[in-house]
């Protein structure tokens, strides 16, 4: 017998009783109020947002009986919070999957156990008149819903994260009235709201109420029309009344309060279509967002007046010969990726969240957004036309646990479920359309292919024909405008710019997956996207980390992921995927991606000169005016300081100039660097005067330290060498070494009766995996067995001289079963004045045919006297850095605590390392010792060791160790974005090759440090 569709299981039901879509907006009773834009001075507004009564059954057939009734008891039932998902308030269970559906495939049904919450909430409804309307709208319920009025059923509906209105006019009286709503976790829309997020229910966005005239305007339709030279704009207007009783119609047309244009409109039939020519509008972009004003004023047969105000912007999205072009100009994208997401809320957020995402967006340097993967809340799209964000508005739409069935097109080439598809897309661009801000529909992401989404493309067509179609599923670009993919590999990318034959543009609407310690090698990418003209960039995966806050024992805050909550199957950590973490704390990931997108690029001509070149990267914004913040330092020193005001430089124009500084006097100093900060001269909506766009340094080469070998006066006493079987030990006044002659190691230093080193230092070549390391990982660990180096000893010998003490020391360095390795030769000098000299080479030996071809890294690890806690290093910060993700951080003299050196990655991993470093000192109050290099090597420094790391799963539960623990990197790999990327580029990648490391130990006086770095005293 053939199972029957239950009503959350009908595909061919998208809705009973649900209000046409249409457009936000809102009416007032005055200018004033209107002007405002703040729903709540609008005409009979009340938001029912606030405390439900609350019922949680395991099943839909499990709801009480009469529950709908108005008199069912709900005094003794539970409260929630409305908006909010019931998971996050403790009902039912979290779960996240990134692909997997959680539950058998066999749609459209879904499980018998499907968890259902029934809310609750008494209304008081009063001086509701015979004209006017009462309309409930519900602006976000995943993922079905019945809603119910004093025992009536008013009306069902689906797609969760889009609006249903009802009309329950004819259902209430006056006086108290009882909402009762039935919300299903599992619908036949399930199978189409795959997205990779935590699986989450309930009435999660706001609920409203609001009396409106049934005379009142429903839908209002703006569109602007260019002349061919962008000059002069066309406004077009389509409105439509509930009735035919309203006549005529005044439009005014301000911008900042000026008025531009005033008319009136004929309404026939209570329709109205109209157009006006505007002469040299100001337009509307991402950097220069000009909105305008539109204000609808019209009579009731009642004799009130109505308003209602929308802002626009003038605007044009075209594709044109192959370019994607806004008020033709070519575009650039600089984009991101965002999912709604609160560490205390999960997919219920605020006004003031959103706000502080754009904010923080437009202060980096991002100027579009994807809202991955489904409509975001209709105030997002407000805050990013008056803030300046180019939107791909993105279908409430995913089908990506189809994939793993073998039959990715299940649905989406299911003609039976093309209603469903398009009833997604329609309702979302009769919502959205008079945004200036979206500039491309999306019909969804990772669904397959098929005739389903030809129908939406169709659909939107016939509804908007002024914005581009995006889908990437769409691998011949059949029904998207423009070609798109997802983490294209650098090389295939570059060969996709080069084909530009009649080719559409291209856009990677995913890249750079932002897990854990990266993306690296953005920069690779960028420089890629803009040689090719086809391509016009993309959008890094993701924004925030989608971490649910919880706190320890201890009142500690940290983040949970998949499998935390025990739910099964589930993707584990595969939901901190983004450049901010849960909290909004910027990532290193966003500060090199803000580097990386930066809009102005400076170029040396000739330093010497003190001439450098602009680049202006922007697309329509001029620099004329913009901040240059000049400092000239060498190390800490600040020799010269100026700041001036950038002169005319046009969008995509270049220009040189002189830097206005004293280069003469600065070639006096040493290692002198210019730092170039841009800065904005005014306040912005998203940043204060001052605020940093980019920032630049370079060396003056001239005045580059090459560092010698200094004599010094010998202060100490005569050396004391004691040697047995086990140990050798050397020693004056100044210091004490001990050696082991066993495993050829230095197992302690001290320095004036202090110890210093309590081990090493011992070749390392692995690093506590990254999420990008997570394909690499298996081979590392268990065919190559890199966590288990160990070194053989060969010998140990030393020689003593007038000042100094050498200890040769030579190994062999391999792993498990493994026919590669490292012969090694450790010398060590100890002169008199109790300075430790450390020189390691390392001779690469390639036996047998199963070789790693790249290693985590090539270091060495030391462990530190941890009261030397405060680190002073010369090199790249003061964030972390690595080879493939260091631009953000220049060179220069900075000073953290180690606990300060950490990044605290929501799942722990290797973290905070320095790229670049000519020296690195550690200090306890007044007694520093200095650690000067040879060359520039990349340094971490911790208080816990990697295993610790490597077994902590979330913040705060990383064991500390009685020491701190230094590595030095000869290479270390860069992070790549291989979790869902590119894996590390060839340029950043540590592979097996001979290598050398020289440092220096030595205390020194801290006011002297700078000056005791630019030499050595050994060797």
């Amino acid at each position: 017998m053939r199972r029957e569709m239950k009503r959350w299981e009908n595909i061919h039901l998208t809705g009973i009783n649900r209000l046409p879509a249409h457009t936000d907006f809102y009416r007032y009773e005055t200018r004033e109020n209107a002007n405002t834009f703040n729903r709540e001075k609008s005409i009979g507004y009340t938001s029912l947002d606030g405390m439900w009564k609350f019922l949680f059954v395991d099943a839909p057939e499990l709801s009480p009986k009469g529950f709908e009734a108005e008199h069912f008891p709900v005094e003794g039932l539970d409260d929630i919070e409305v908006p909010s998902s019931w998971q996050i308030k403790g009902y039912g269970n979290m779960h996240y999957t990134d692909v997997l559906y959680p539950f058998a495939i066999n749609p459209p049904f879904v499980p018998q156990e499907n968890p259902t919450g029934i809310y609750f909430r008494d209304i008081e409804v009063s001086d509701l008149t015979g004209e006017q309307a009462l309309i409930l709208k519900f602006n976000g319920v995943d993922s079905a819903f019945d809603l119910y009025v004093n025992g009536k059923h008013v009306g069902f509906s689906k797609v969760s994260r889009l609006p249903s209105e009802f009309d329950i006019t004819d259902y209430v009286r006056q006086g108290s009235n009882r909402l009762t709503v039935r919300v299903y976790q599992f619908s036949d829309g399930t199978y189409l709201e795959d997205q990779d997020m935590w699986w989450l229910s309930g009435i999660f966005r706001s609920v409203e109420l609001y009396k409106i005239n049934k005379d009142a305007l429903q839908d209002l339709y703006v569109e602007t029309l260019p002349d061919e030279n962008y000059e002069h704009f066309t406004l077009k207007m389509d409105g439509m009344f509930l009735t035919s009783h309203v006549k005529d119609v005044v439009a005014t047309l301000t911008f900042q309060g000026e008025k531009v244009d005033e008319f009136e409109i004929e309404v026939i039939d209570g329709k109205f279509e109209i157009s006006r020519v505007v002469e040299h509008p100001l337009l509307w972009n991402a950097e220069e967002p000009n909105l305008y004003h539109l204000v609808f004023e019209y009579g009731l047969p009642n004799g009130q007046q109505e308003v209602v105000p929308l802002r626009i912007g003038f605007r044009a999205i075209e594709v044109i010969d192959n370019e994607i072009r806004v008020n033709g100009k070519r575009i650039f994208f600089n984009g991101v990726n965002r999912h709604d997401s609160h560490p205390k809320t999960g997919r219920t957020v605020s006004y003031e969240d959103m706000l502080q995402d754009i904010k923080m967006m437009k202060q980096h340097n991002i100027n579009a957004v994807r809202t991955a993967h489904y409509p975001n809340n209709d105030v997002f799209y407000d805050l990013c036309d008056e803030y300046g964000l180019y939107v791909i508005d993105e279908a409430d739409l995913e089908c990506h646990g189809f994939e793993n069935t073998g039959n990715y097109n299940w649905i989406s080439d299911n003609e039976l479920w093309e209603q469903q598809y398009v009833d997604r897309a329609v309702r979302m661009v009769k919502r959205d359309r008079n945004h200036p801000s979206v500039i491309m529909w999306s019909l969804g992401n990772e669904s397959g292919a098929g005739r389903n989404f030809t129908a939406m493309y169709n659909a939107i067509k016939a509804l908007d024909s002024t914005r581009l179609v995006h889908y990437e599923g769409d691998r011949v670009a059949a029904y998207s405008d423009i070609y798109t993919t997802m983490y294209t590999r650098l090389k295939p990318l570059e060969e996709i710019g080069k084909d530009t034959e009649g080719k559409k543009p291209h856009i990677l609407c995913e890249y750079g997956h932002a897990m854990g310690n990266g993306p690296g090698g953005l920069t690779d990418y960028q420089q890629v996207m803009r040689k090719y003209p086809r391509l016009q960039g993309g959008f890094i995966w993701e924004w925030c980390d989608h971490g649910i806050e919880t706190t320890n024992e201890n009142g500690e805050t940290y983040y949970l992921y998949g499998g935390d909550y025990g739910d099964f199957p589930t993707n584990g950590n595969f939901c901190i995927d983004g450049l901010v973490f849960p909290d909004r704390t910027p990532s290193p990931g966003l500060l090199e991606y803000k580097k990386v997108i930066e809009p102005i690029v400076t170029e040396i001509v000739n330093l010497d000169e003190g001439k450098i070149r602009l680049k202006n990267l922007y697309d329509f914004r001029n620099l004329s005016g913009t901040l240059l913040h000049i400092e000239v330092k060498s190390f800490g020193t600040l020799i010269e300081e100026k700041e001036i005001k950038l002169p005319s430089i046009q969008p995509h124009e270049e220009a040189e100039m002189i830097l206005p500084i004293n280069l003469e006097n600065a070639a006096q100093y040493d290692d002198v660097r210019i730092y170039l900060s841009y800065r904005e001269a005014e306040d912005t909506l998203y940043a204060e005067k001052g605020h940093e766009i980019t920032k630049e340094s370079f060396l003056l080469e001239s005045t580059k330290v090459e560092k010698v070998v200094k004599m010094v006066a010998s202060t100490g006493s005569n050396f004391m060498i004691e040697e047995d079987g086990a140990q050798l030990t050397i020693e004056n006044d100044q210091f004490k070494a001990i050696f082991s002659n066993v495993f050829g190691t230095l197992v302690s230093f001290e320095s004036e009766g202090e110890e210093i080193i309590n081990k090493g230092p011992e070749v390392t070549l692995w690093r506590a995996i990254i999420d990008n390391d997570m394909y690499k990982k298996d081979d590392w660990v268990n065919k190559y067995f890199l966590k288990n180096t160990k070194e053989q000893l060969g010998e140990v010998s030393y020689e003593m001289a007038e000042d100094h003490v050498d200890v040769v020391i030579t190994k062999y360095l391999s792993t498990v079963n493994q026919a590669w390795g490292f012969h090694l030769t450790y010398n060590y000098r100890m002169t008199k004045n109790g300075a430790l000299h450390v020189d390691l080479k390392g001779e690469k030996v390639l036996r047998g045919h199963e070789i790693p071809e790249m290693l985590p890294r090539i270091g060495i690890t030391l462990h530190l006297n941890q009261d030397y806690n405060h680190v002073t290093w010369y090199g790249r910060g003061d964030s972390e850095s690595y080879q493939d993700t260091k631009r953000s951080q220049p060179i220069g003299l900075y000073s953290k605590t180690v606990q300060e050196m950490h990044t605290d990655y929501v799942y722990p991993q290797e973290n905070g390392s320095r790229c670049d470093t000519s020296f690195l000192a550690l200090a306890k109050g007044d007694h520093e010792y200095l650690i000067n290099f040879k060359e520039e090597y990349d340094f971490t420094i911790h208080d816990y060791e990697t295993s610790a790391l490597e077994e902590a799963k979330h913040r705060g539960h990383i064991d500390k160790s009685p020491f701190n623990v230094l590595t030095i990197d000869y290479k270390q790999s860069g992070v790549g974005s291989n979790s869902c990327g590119e894996e590390q580029l060839p340029p950043y990648r540590t592979v097996i090759e001979d290598f050398h490391l020289q440092f220096e130990l030595r205390k020194v006086q801290k006011d002297l440090l700078v000056e005791e770095s630019k030499f050595f005293t050994a060797r």
